[in-house]
């Protein structure tokens, strides 16, 4: 059967465009929605890093043979331009899967698209649970510890080093602080309800916390957990030292734990503090001869030699570019969205250069939470000083 011109050419776009998308060009296209612009742009430096690490994988003669097309959106931080530009991503650029979008309202606005088109929605950046729901959005799965994960590790030190513990709890009024106290209760069980003596809540709108931390000082708690963030990590850390409240234990979130939070609060006020991490931090000393902290700074050298290395956000972008590289890998010459899921669901005790020694990534079928260790740490006055074994969410 011959075809004419025309037809022979639209067959031919029709399964360029097809394999495209399947990767079968010798291109693994993937899409990302980041805020380069508006009040969360600090986060884009996250894209920037990501963006290099896969034009070094690319020099490096790529994954199995194949280069990888990267796309990464500006979102403003905003659900609905998330939603364009997902859309855009997907329906014009053609992209295999997104991978660590930024955000629990914007990835929220896309979940159901992207499965609906059965588009793998890898490594969502937010710690809210609903992304790891393997039976109802099969498409999608974390790239962050669970804020509730992270709730149940600060409970399970509590069990251990205070277990007669009064404890009081300041948490913002939205998922993000509901996980984080769920979790924290679930660990508890039973003793919830006689070791928690306090519960406020804060509205994000609020001017203050001060009289919250009144009225939680006044329950004669003596251990704290503060579900903040932002400026009310400040707030809280200088308000607590204010009313001369010493809790025996004072916890934050590890989304609040950046010095810039607690430098406005006076470091001296902080000391004590404890918060979780599964990341090595590059600017501790601890780390310098690490090896995978040196070959994170060989590689911010040669392709972003003027990146401020203070800023923690280019190793998270470093970091979860080489997660999703693993996967890419593991799916040697089948590149089919399919796969792409199975092998992410498939990963056993995967090291990453800037994990904590004893942490690995760990997925199932029926389970994708790649991370449920963590490591606590606490403030010594000048940086976050990492103590006891490894707790987990298992």
């Amino acid at each position: 059967m011959r075809l004419s011109r025309p037809v022979l050419t639209i067959a031919l776009v029709l399964l360029g465009s097809t394999a495209l998308a399947e990767g079968d060009k010798g291109e693994i296209r993937i899409g990302q929605t980041l805020p380069y612009s508006g009040p969360a742009s600090g986060f884009g430096i996250i894209g920037r890093a990501q963006e290099a690490y896969f034009e070094k994988i690319n020099a490096d003669g790529g994954v199995n043979g194949r280069k990888i097309k990267f796309f990464s959106l500006d979102d403003a931080y905003s659900p609905p331009k998330t939603v364009e530009q997902t859309r855009k991503l997907v329906e014009q650029e053609e992209v295999l899967l997104t991978f660590g979008s930024l955000g629990t309202a914007t990835n929220n606005a896309v979940h159901r698209y992207l499965n609906s088109k059965k588009v793998p929605q890898l490594f969502v950046l937010s710690g809210a649970t609903k992304w790891a729901d393997p039976k109802n959005f099969p498409w999608t799965m974390p790239g962050m510890a669970t804020y509730q994960s992270e709730g149940v590790v600060y409970a399970k030190h509590v069990l251990q080093t205070k277990p007669d513990a009064k404890i009081a709890i300041l948490s913002q009024n939205d998922d993000f602080g509901r996980d984080y106290v769920a979790g924290f209760k679930r660990a508890l069980g039973d003793k919830a309800a006689t070791m928690i003596v306090s519960e406020a809540t804060y509205e994000t709108s609020a001017p203050t916390i001060s009289s919250q931390l009144a009225t939680l000082k006044a329950s004669g708690a003596n251990v704290m957990f503060g579900v903040v963030l932002g400026k009310f990590t400040s707030q809280m850390i200088k308000g607590v030292a204010e009313i001369n409240w010493k809790p025996d234990l004072f916890f934050v979130p590890t989304s609040a734990s950046s010095i810039s939070f607690l430098e406005p609060a006076g470091l001296e006020n902080a000391v004590g503090l404890i918060s979780s991490s599964n990341q090595k931090d590059t600017m501790d000393v601890q780390w310098a001869n690490d090896p995978g902290v040196k070959e994170y700074f060989a590689f911010m050298k040669q392709y972003l030699p003027n990146a401020d290395l203070s800023n923690s956000n280019y190793a998270a972008g470093y970091h979860y570019a080489n997660l999703m590289v693993k996967v890419l890998m593991a799916c040697k010459d089948d590149f089919s969205r399919e796969n792409i899921m199975k092998q992410a669901a498939s990963l056993r005790d995967v090291p990453l250069p800037l994990l904590l020694p004893g942490i690995t990534v760990t997925t199932a079928a029926d389970d994708y939470l790649p991370f449920q260790q963590l490591r606590l740490r606490r403030f010594d006055g000048k940086s976050w000083v990492g103590f006891g074994e490894i707790l987990d969410d298992r």
